[in-house]
């Protein structure tokens, strides 16, 4: 089993940054490849990015790529998603999932935080 644990939402300017945090529950973690999604109100959950296992694969989605960076430290069980240059359609609830292997789709991940909000204003 693994628990995940997301934090660090909050409401920020366009232009601006913020540091989403992951804490998995469990030995599991190192295990599972993790993943970020998101959901905006009335659309489906898209892929942000995944990492792998050690950390030295990612994927990002192209609405992440030169803007959002994410990384994990198993020793300190964390997984971060490093968010700059923040658009109003960035705005969202952020999950964190956790799953066997890289994947778009959310219905490949079997492990799920409760989501931490996102809202970016103009």
């Amino acid at each position: 089993q693994l628990q995940l644990v997301e934090s660090g939402g909050g409401l920020v300017q366009a232009g601006g940054s913020l540091r989403l945090s992951c804490t998995p529950s469990g030995r599991a973690f190192s295990s599972h490849i993790t993943a970020w999604f998101r959901q905006a109100p009335g659309k489906e959950r898209e892929f942000v990015t995944s990492i792998g296992k050690s950390g030295t694969t990612r994927y990002y989605a192209d609405l992440a790529k030169a803007r959002f960076t994410s990384d994990r430290d198993n020793a300190k069980n964390t997984y971060i998603l490093e968010m700059n240059s923040l658009k109003p359609e960035d705005t969202a609830v952020y999950y964190c999932a956790g799953g066997k292997g890289h994947s778009m789709d959310a219905s490949d991940y079997a492990y799920w935080g409760q989501g931490t909000q996102v809202t970016v204003s103009s």
